[in-house]
């Protein structure tokens, strides 16, 4: 099943990229109505919109998901309802198809409950506390998103359509229609898992790591941004301040936050929020084609950098902690050259594909005039993606070897290293290619020297950082238990996991336990209807009779033959 679906979805993504260059060559838009329902005379129709921005991401999320299917075909070997994991993964592959293709806020909404709902399945796929609580986490931060698009599409009955594709020039216009595009950016802030809706992402790691693989590149999280580059032509510019100050305190929080973990997942999983974080605050910039460009990119090496996760814990037997690991790249030598590969792109190395977009986004907002502050955080989030990135290498790949119990540490899992390598060379050239595809007119970005070797001293700023941060040695001294409240308040994400479930439920858990209590464990009915009886019989002057005692039979008997003796 796996290989079929995989060659499958290889073989369409395919004649998707091809279609897409057409359309992109010849500036073609296609928008096919299919006749849905007659009902009182009103025709439903149900709205497909083909550019090359639709038919291009499609074409990502179709070859990735063929990648991480044939990948799960061994790391989810040992499962026995492989096949029902296959098809939940394809489920979740087409709610996102639904949601790319729709110009209709309706069959959008439609694409985004499915990814939603079938994210919760996935989240929840290895049935324990932890995963149960992360899947109510995800699927409970993605119904604010998903009332918000309901409310959205009620307000869009004053157009008469639903095809928002039509009205977003209107939308930016009327201040009454402007609502729509606020409840937009709500919606895609909770997908996309923006302040203060970020717990849910490290929490949903609790995944299958194929699944990780798929939500944290090109699925779940992308969706909002997907959202956002369609809606950007109705945004004002306070609605733009707004989203970018929110988006750079993401990429800022996840980036720090990133330091400070020890779950190899967690750490690749904060990288994904601190690279949305840059996807929205470039969107907010007003540059939409760049963020698409970083979105495309990103996705690429951030499914194969979870592909070699899945393969390091996968070997030592479902350990995620990083400071087991060390040494690996003498038992695991081409995982951990794809995992080098992914990460030296992620920091944006030179002529790596990240850097075609991250250098791109971060020359292009050094032309803008914004304030420092916006500047500074920028830059100093590039630094501490560098920083926790060369940390990961630092204890996974080098040094001694951590994890001294029996362990399975070979690379002859062919089928997982076969679909890893699929990806590799679009991690090195897709960055590239698509820079000449996607922008016919080239940049001439112009500033001065500091301003351009910016970002190459931030990346060796942020390489020493890392090595800093990774020293752990005996005798070092260890920095974080002197400042013990300030490691925990960055490492737990500014305590946003906190304030999202007990700082929520702390208080309706509270009444539950009272209630419990009092009416599941007997007091209530120790306090009702016993305690009445109780008093009843307290209050009952014959009650006495009852009590089975020999000589109140014998009283009540003289009794009854007195009784009698003066009836006679």
């Amino acid at each position: 099943m796996c290989f079929i679906f995989s060659i499958n979805f290889l073989f369409i993504s395919i004649i998707l990229l091809m279609s897409s260059f057409y359309f992109l060559i010849f500036n073609l838009v296609y928008i096919l109505e299919f006749f849905f329902l007659n009902l009182n005379s009103n025709n439903l129709m149900f709205v497909i919109l083909l550019d090359w921005m639709s038919l291009m991401f499609m074409s990502f999320v179709l070859f990735i998901s063929s990648m991480v299917i044939y990948y799960s075909d061994e790391y989810m070997g040992s499962d026995l309802f492989k096949n029902r994991f296959i098809l939940l993964v394809v489920m979740f592959v087409l709610s996102m198809m639904m949601l790319i293709i729709s110009p209709n806020l309706i069959s959008i909404l439609l694409g985004w409950d499915g990814l939603g709902l079938v994210s919760y399945c996935l989240v929840i796929y290895y049935q324990n506390l932890k995963s149960f609580n992360a899947g109510m986490l995800t699927a409970l931060s993605n119904r604010i998103g998903d009332v918000a698009l309901l409310m959205a599409i009620a307000w869009m009955l004053n157009f008469g359509s639903w095809n928002f594709i039509f009205y977003l020039e209107i939308m930016k216009e009327d201040f009454i229609m402007q609502i729509i595009s606020y409840l937009v950016v709500l919606a895609a802030m909770t997908k996309s898992a923006q302040i203060p809706f970020s717990s849910w992402l490290p929490a949903a790691m609790a995944a299958p790591t194929p699944v990780s693989s798929l939500v944290h590149s090109s699925t779940l999280v992308t969706a909002g941004v997907y959202l956002l580059i369609r809606f950007n032509f109705a945004f004002n510019q306070s609605l733009m301040f707004f989203l970018i100050f929110i988006s750079s305190l993401t990429m800022f929080m996840s980036g720090l936050g990133a330091n400070f973990e020890f779950d190899l997942k967690k750490i690749i999983a904060l990288s994904t929020l601190s690279q949305l974080g840059l996807m929205m605050s470039i969107l907010a910039l007003g540059e939409y084609k760049l963020a698409f460009f970083h979105l495309l990119i990103h996705a690429l090496f951030k499914a194969l950098l979870f592909m070699c996760a899945g393969n390091i814990i996968h070997s030592l037997g479902n350990c995620q902690d990083i400071r087991f690991m060390g040494g690996l790249i003498k038992q695991l030598p081409l995982t951990c050259t794809y995992f080098n590969m992914c990460n030296l792109s992620l920091c944006g190395i030179p002529f790596m594909s990240g850097f075609y977009s991250k250098d791109l986004i971060v020359e292009f907002l050094s032309m803008n005039y914004l304030n420092i502050y916006i500047y500074l955080i920028f830059f100093i989030s590039i630094g501490l993606t560098v920083s926790y990135s060369f940390r990961l290498t630092y204890y996974t790949l080098t040094g001694d070897f951590n994890y001294l119990s029996f362990n399975m540490i070979n690379e002859k899992s062919f089928i997982m290293l076969k679909s890893m390598s699929g990806l590799i060379l679009f991690v090195v050239f897709s960055g590239s290619m698509f820079t000449w595809l996607m922008f016919s007119t080239l940049y001439f970005i112009c500033l001065s020297f500091i301003m351009k070797i910016m970002t190459l001293i931030m990346i060796l700023i942020g390489l020493w950082l890392g090595y800093e941060l990774a020293k752990f040695k005996l005798t070092y001294n260890c920095l974080s238990l002197k400042n013990l409240t300030l490691v925990m308040f960055f490492s737990l994400m500014w305590n946003m996991p906190l304030i999202s479930t007990l700082g929520m439920n702390y208080y309706p858990i509270l009444l539950g336990n009272n209630y419990m209590k009092i009416f599941d464990q007997g007091w209530f009915e120790y306090y009702g209807g016993l305690k009445l009886s109780e008093l009843f019989k307290k209050l009952s002057l014959l009650q006495f009779l009852s009590i089975n005692h020999l000589k109140i039979y014998f009283l009540l008997l003289i009794f009854w033959l007195i009784f009698l003796l003066l009836n006679i």
